[in-house]
């Protein structure tokens, strides 16, 4: 409708247009064409009395010649009145042919201007022509415009209704995930009121039981002390002595001594919560073998660790950065990890590395590695989104664990070791059965986790929103949070798994003291600066030291004893380093950076 208004405005206005003109040209040569058209009614009215006088002439002759005696005088006068009749019609003749010379001249004038204005409506008519073209072709991109307006505001309409639907959509989830962390809320809180009940509860058992041991204890002393048994003096004998002096009043600097750590080991645990954290750490079960597998992971402290002085080999370990790096438990293999996909093992032998085999099959980075207690399987993260086990002797590929949807940055055997937990950048916790190869747990921690390490039932993780998380395997939830001031890069245990050392991008290094759950220590130094989000840090074997990279490319030992820099090794790399591993035996430190070098140190 709106189309064809406009098409009927603009005819209409053409036709005023022309009718305009008609009226302003017409008027100029109207009073022309009126006396123009008087002059022609005016010369033929002369010529028919011209050709009247002719003939009134011709009769009067032919009557004179019929009758010239008695018409004689009659036809004097009449010819003088024809005379005059004559000079006045000559005169009015001359005067017209004067003014019909003028009118002719008028005319010829008033055709050159009609064949100008002729021209230029021809010139007009053209651009007319054209303009109607250009209005036409105008006409025809206002359609597709109007068209393209059309489906726009239609794909706006739909978007819209989308917009709005989707709207709808996110309130809805919104205010189930309120009422979903309300809920939660509420479970966590009655939970963590219930467990401290129980820590209450077994807190006063444990108190009663110490003190029906204590008393059983000097009933029993009290009665070795009235019957003195003749046999030799032993440690066990000592203690009797030691308690029947007590008992009668004496004491010595070697009976104080004595009891000392015994009054330690009779104190009850912490109350509350911490108790709780503490049994989680403390408790182990038998494996299948029969043998508890703290007995199988932790070594006794290694009693010659030695402080590396000296880069003892520099070589390139992959075609790429190198992001992870772990010895055996023997010390005989060093395992590094790349961006070229691959696994490499390499055999430490006389300080040196030497390459023994390429362990294939991931798809992407690895992020992380770790061997069983045995040496036998190496289990390795990658950015592929899975973990994978291999066996160390054949460099066979044995399980592909599938299932983050993100790149999966730590994976940790569990002290069963048939079961794997593994941290991944979608903010989600697995734990793996590799008996059935299956996800038995999903557990969300709500940020990107960057490291794991694991005692039997509890998983400590690090994640990018600068909390350290405590989990309780059993019951998939957080035991306890730890926020320190930076992202969490790195997490490592002690060798008897009563510390928790952590690097975060604040550029500090802190040991927490897993029975207390508090920060113990805290390592710093000028220059020392953490290089990226998973830059790992690691304990000596013996939990004395602390070696951590930096992002200059030098390397940081600092002793837990003392809490000062114990020395930077800086001759080794020439970029950040990414991962340190200190041997079981207390020999090598190796360290792997963001070039394509590995080093091995020691004080040889």
């Amino acid at each position: 409708m709106a189309g064809r208004r406009v098409e009927c405005l603009w005819k209409h206005h053409v036709m005023e247009q022309l009718k305009q003109r008609d009226r302003v040209q017409c008027q100029a040569f109207e009073e022309i064409i009126h006396q123009y058209n008087r002059l022609l009614e005016r010369s033929d009215l002369q010529v028919v009395f011209s050709e009247r006088l002719q003939t009134e002439k011709y009769e009067h002759q032919n009557r004179h010649d019929l009758s010239p005696g008695v018409e004689g005088s009659r036809s004097d006068s009449l010819q003088q009145e024809m005379a005059q009749m004559r000079i006045k019609h000559q005169e009015e003749l001359t005067e017209l042919h004067k003014k019909r010379g003028e009118l002719a001249q008028s005319v010829i004038e008033l055709n050159n201007q009609i064949q100008q204005k002729d021209k230029e409506i021809q010139s007009n008519e053209a651009k007319m022509q054209e303009y109607q073209h250009q209005i036409s072709h105008l006409e025809g991109e206002c359609r597709d415009l109007r068209n393209s307006l059309a489906d726009l505001e239609r794909a706006n309409q739909t978007l819209r209704d989308e917009y709005d639907a989707l709207q709808i959509t996110f309130s809805a989830l919104e205010e189930k995930l309120r009422k979903t962390t309300e809920d939660n809320q509420e479970l966590v809180t009655r939970w963590m009121a219930e467990k401290a009940q129980e820590a209450n509860k077994l807190n006063a058992e444990n108190e009663k039981d110490t003190r029906r041991r204590q008393a059983k204890l000097q009933k029993d002393l009290a009665d070795a002390a009235k019957e003195p048994l003749p046999i030799e003096p032993d440690d066990d004998i000592e203690v009797l002595s030691e308690d029947a002096g007590k008992a009668t009043g004496e004491t010595s600097p070697s009976r104080q001594t004595s009891r000392t750590p015994s009054r330690r080991a009779s104190q009850p645990p912490p109350a509350g919560l911490l108790d709780s954290i503490s049994n989680i750490f403390g408790r182990r079960s038998v494996n299948s073998f029969g043998s508890s597998p703290e007995s199988a992971e932790v070594p006794s402290a290694c009693a010659d660790v030695r402080v590396p002085s000296t880069a003892l080999h520099i070589f390139d370990a992959h075609d790429g950065e190198v992001n992870a790096v772990r010895f055996s438990p023997g010390s005989r293999l060093l395992a590094t990890g790349g961006m070229d996909r691959r696994v490499k093992l390499w055999e430490v032998v006389s300080g040196r590395c030497e390459p023994k085999g390429a362990l294939t099959g991931s798809n992407a980075g690895i992020t992380s590695i770790e061997f069983d207690s045995a040496g036998s399987y190496l289990l390795a993260a990658s950015n592929d989104f899975a973990s994978r086990i291999w066996t160390v002797d054949d460099f066979r590929l044995r399980h592909t664990l599938t299932g983050h949807s993100g790149k999966v940055l730590s994976a940790r055997f569990l002290l069963d070791y048939t079961r794997i937990v593994s941290g991944s950048y979608d903010r989600t916790l697995k734990l793996w059965d590799l008996r059935s190869k299956v996800c038995m747990k999903t557990v969300f921690a709500g940020s990107s986790c960057n490291d794991i390490v694991c005692t039997e039932q509890c998983v400590m993780s690090g994640h990018f929103d600068k909390k350290i998380r405590f989990w309780d395997i059993r019951s998939e939830s957080i035991v306890h949070e730890l926020e320190l001031l930076g992202r969490v890069t790195s997490l490592d245990l002690n060798h008897d798994r009563t510390e928790l050392l952590s690097c975060s991008r604040d550029d500090l290094v802190k040991i927490i003291d897993l029975r207390s759950n508090a920060v113990r220590q805290t390592f710093n130094a000028q220059g020392f600066k953490c290089g990226s989000d998973f830059t790992r840090v690691t304990f000596s074997p013996d939990g004395s030291y602390v070696a951590a990279g930096s992002a200059d490319g030098v390397l940081y030992i600092w002793n837990v004893l003392t809490g000062k820099l114990d020395k930077t090794l800086d001759n080794g790399h020439s970029s950040a380093i990414n991962s340190v591993s200190w041997s079981p035996s207390g020999v090598y430190v190796a360290s792997v950076g963001k070039g394509n070098k590995a080093v091995l140190w020691s004080d040889m």
